[in-house]
């Protein structure tokens, strides 16, 4: 294994961990969670089972989604529907819950933050979209729609299923719409592996290689451009849909 690999493959698995941690974070806060955990906290709350198992079950029934998709997941997928809901568990367990306004609006703030961060990281490792994400770009494909449109769709029914089960929706919710997109256009050119070789590679004299992998189709389209050679990143972002 190649150093370069081993280097992604800590950032994947440090990035789903931090994932797991900025969710935890978001639901200590209990000032309003993302979409997608809005609704995990509901079914767990109904199912009585912990939220970070529900995300897992959730990821697994969502990856089954991608065969008539025709969607194809990566090790990053694999680990993503694993390691974010254990990690997320584990968090809860060491993050006392507090009534107070102070401790909660640091930890919502912090755990979007976190989200962003950590959103970078496992998708600037290259292994392969988190099976939510795949769902959006395997649906945007097969319609022929926007991946802004299906994404809001997709979002917008899954907020609406997780507030009617009781999951924890207000401004921590409406936060994170509005910056969790700038936060990670924002950190993944930092984590992205093929931008940073192609600088290593610039900076020592040699041509940017083009025989790295890419960044599977199942990525966000901001994830696509940015892990081509810079050269290419330009005309990227104006073509992808």
């Amino acid at each position: 294994m190649s150093a370069a690999v081993l280097r992604r493959l800590v950032q994947l698995f440090v990035g789903l961990h931090l994932y797991g941690l900025g969710c935890a974070l978001e639901v200590r806060g209990n000032l309003g969670l993302d979409p997608w955990d809005a609704f995990h906290q509901g079914v767990s709350r109904h199912l009585h089972i912990a939220i970070g198992t529900v995300v897992i079950l959730v990821g697994a029934a969502v990856l089954v989604l991608w065969w008539p998709l025709r969607q194809w997941p990566g090790l990053g997928t694999i680990s993503n529907v694993v390691f974010v809901g254990l990690a997320m568990n584990w968090s809860l367990a060491a993050i006392p819950y507090s009534t107070s306004l102070w401790a909660r609006v640091p930890e919502m703030v912090g755990g979007i933050v976190v989200l962003g961060v950590a959103t970078g990281m496992y998708i600037g490792a290259a292994f392969g979209a988190g099976p939510r994400d795949g769902l959006m770009t395997g649906f945007a494909r097969r319609t022929g729609g926007s991946i802004r449109l299906v994404r809001t769709l997709i979002e917008l029914t899954v907020l609406a299923a997780g507030w009617s089960l009781g999951g924890t929706v207000g401004i921590g919710t409406v936060l994170f719409a509005l910056s969790i997109g700038p936060l990670a256009q924002f950190f993944l050119p930092i984590f992205d592996s093929r931008a940073n070789l192609d600088r290593r590679e610039r900076s020592s004299g040699s041509a940017p290689s083009l025989r790295s992998e890419r960044v599977p189709r199942t990525a966000p389209r901001f994830a696509r451009a940015a892990s081509r050679p810079s050269a290419l990143r330009a005309s990227a972002v104006t073509t992808d849909d």
